[in-house]
């Protein structure tokens, strides 16, 4: 047991003491940061200019109440936020003057232009022609005007009294309430909940990955200058590799401790909201069987590879199956009770980033959670005892990585 904290200690304070896990240290919350949150500001954030629109109606109704509506949208400094210019002209032919503000939009005269024209008797289309898809707000405020100056003109040529078109056409907002386990009602917020669950997973698939990676690349240095032989040569290859699991578990605990606090430290009592705090013991249990269960995976892997080539291959190979939880992020949280997301509950190599998304949005029932957790115990164990024996024999073969028959026959050899 000494040699194993020895080889531990040692392998903690070389990692430690790299470039690569101070940059980490610091960068790997940017990262998660700026995947999680970057994307929905970027959407919201608007320019404070003033817009040049331009409206081409050809069934010449709209171009008034629609430029009326857009004028009511302001900048945060009283500004009008659009600008509203006429383009049609009765003497020219509607291609000619789609040409002409097509040529407007090229020399940057005006930001687009509204096109609308009348398809039949009862069917209208409008169309916002720019240099790009536009901005989402400008092309929602646009539709809204539309259609409420659409509104507006068929309830007065109906004459039907405008009050109750507006009581009637008023949109009731829907929340969703979550009723927890004690029969207790919780408001749901989607987007944080989004967001941690985001987070969580991120923050596993970016440990498992520097983990794995640093573990790997630590064997493959190792047995290309022979440093390997040595250590081998005073102590067993099983204290060798529960020493250097344990040394990266510690230091993966001193990087979640010191996240956690970079955490607290810029969102403080916001970090409260997440759903996530109400099942901390389990959150913390799956996300260190999940992290031991890959680091067994990469202490097997990292044994057979012998080049900086072999390692990126086979650690590319492993994150393509950790990615599936964040592809499919957003149908877990709509609905974490589906059958494709159990099944994922009950694959190992999902089952921890999977169970953290369901712990996190919804009461995941116990025998679940039971079920988990002896899936991540005995996947463990399992690929422990198999990396064990791959790892006995890989740490001292050189040349090609071994091909599944020779894996086969190591596994099937004596200690």
């Amino acid at each position: 047991m000494s040699k194993v904290l020895t080889i531990a200690k040692w392998e903690l304070i070389e990692k430690l003491k790299s470039k690569e896990f101070i940059i980490g240290l610091i960068l790997t919350p940017v990262i998660i940061v700026a995947f999680s949150v970057l994307p929905s500001l970027l959407a919201a954030k608007e320019d404070d200019t003033v817009k040049a629109i331009g409206i081409l109606d050809e069934t010449r109704l709209y171009q008034k109440p629609l430029s009326d509506k857009l004028g009511e949208y302001k900048l945060p400094d009283g500004q009008p936020r659009y600008v509203t210019l006429n383009l049609f002209n009765e003497n020219e032919h509607p291609d000619s003057l789609k040409k002409k503000a097509n040529k407007e939009i090229s020399s940057k005269k005006i930001e687009g232009y509204i096109y609308i024209r009348s398809v039949d008797k009862d069917t209208t289309t409008i169309e916002f022609m720019n240099k790009a898809m536009g901005n989402f707000n400008d092309l929602r405020r646009f539709e809204n005007s539309f259609n409420e100056a659409r509104r507006e003109m068929i309830v007065r040529e109906a004459n039907i009294d405008t009050n109750l078109v507006a009581s009637l056409t008023k949109e009731i907002q829907l929340s969703s309430v979550k009723i927890n386990d004690k029969g207790e009602e919780e408001k749901i917020n989607f987007q944080s909940q989004f967001f941690s669950s985001l987070i969580f997973v991120m923050m596993l698939f970016f440990i498992i990955m520097f983990t794995g990676g640093s573990l790997i690349r630590s064997l493959v240095e190792e047995k290309s200058n022979r440093l390997i032989e040595i250590i081998i040569s005073s102590c067993k290859p099983m204290d060798l590799l529960l020493g250097k699991v344990l040394g990266l578990t510690t230091l993966v605990s001193i990087q979640l401790i010191v996240w956690a606090l970079i955490g607290i430290a810029f969102a403080g009592p916001a970090l409260l909201i997440f759903a996530s705090f109400q099942n901390i013991l389990w959150v913390l249990l799956i996300f260190g069987l999940g992290f031991l269960f890959y680091v067994s995976i990469f202490v097997g892997v990292g044994s057979i590879v012998n080049t900086e080539q072999e390692a990126q291959q086979v650690t590319g190979y492993l994150s393509m199956i950790l990615v599936i939880p964040i592809v499919i992020l957003l149908p877990i949280i709509q609905n974490p009770d589906q059958m494709l997301v159990k099944v994922l509950s009950y694959i190992p190599l999902t089952t921890a980033p999977v169970m953290l998304v369901r712990l996190n949005i919804a009461s995941v029932p116990f025998i679940d959670l039971a079920i988990a957790v002896l899936i991540l115990l005995a996947s463990s164990y399992i690929t422990i005892r198999i990396s064990a024996k791959i790892f006995r024999i890989g740490i001292l073969s050189y040349g090609k990585m071994p091909n599944l028959k020779e894996l086969m026959k190591w596994l099937k050899s004596s200690e």
